[in-house]
């Protein structure tokens, strides 16, 4: 499995009363692309933060095989830049570095570094993308949408993740750009066997993936409440 996820609670310290994640069982299995929706303030954000080991949760929390409640901080942040990718709804990008450096510091927090290798990756990755060599020096400021959002994939793809997490990657995006972005992102994580987990509150989205999730149908806390 790509995710298994076994009793796992989580209060913010700030209000430890108050539980945000009460998640008896889920899990995703390799190579899965599974649609994970939910309502404004339901939990799905933490519940990112705590796959990704931004915050640590009781209970039996595993990705890609590894115990996220077993690491020390520094191992979960090593581990998050090495084995997941993010694209993040409004991409994220440093808005006065270009494609290429952008990129690359995405690549800088993980342990493989690939030293001249690294440039000639991100240029095929960003070829595969479309985009064009001479928007490659651009600030990422004067870049269309379009392209920001095919860098942001590149930078999430660019230490060969196994698990790509996108979270509402098109809430932005007219109808247009949706299509077209989510045609591009399945055709990444076919070619890269890649499991994908996306969060969106967008069900027209949903006929994209193998797996269609209600977070309230696995998350008790919107229950009880």
């Amino acid at each position: 499995m790509a995710i298994t996820i076994k009793d796992v609670h989580y209060s913010y310290p700030s209000h430890p009363q108050k539980m945000v994640l009460n998640i008896p069982s889920w899990s995703v299995a390799e190579g899965e692309r599974t649609f994970l929706y939910g309502p404004s303030g339901g939990g799905k954000s933490t519940l990112l933060s705590a796959l990704s080991g931004l915050i640590k949760t009781t209970g039996s929390l595993t990705v890609l095989d590894q115990s996220l409640n077993q690491m020390s901080t520094r191992q979960r942040d090593r581990f998050r830049a090495e084995s997941i990718g993010f694209v993040f709804q409004q991409f994220n990008l440093i808005s006065y570095l270009d494609a290429i450096d952008n990129i690359k510091l995405a690549s800088s927090f993980g342990s493989n570094h690939r030293g001249d290798r690294l440039e000639q990756e991100i240029k095929v990755l960003l070829t595969e993308l479309n985009i064009s060599p001479d928007e490659w020096g651009e600030p990422a400021r004067n870049l269309s949408i379009g392209q920001q959002q095919r860098i942001a994939i590149a930078r999430a793809l660019v230490n060969k993740p196994q698990l790509l997490i996108a979270d509402e990657p098109t809430s932005s995006l007219d109808h247009i750009n949706r299509d077209i972005f989510m045609s591009l992102l399945m055709s990444i994580v076919d070619e890269y066997k890649i499991t994908l987990l996306l969060v969106s509150h967008d069900m027209s989205l949903s006929t994209h993936f193998d797996s269609v999730v209600s977070l309230n149908d696995i998350n008790l806390v919107r229950k009880q409440s």
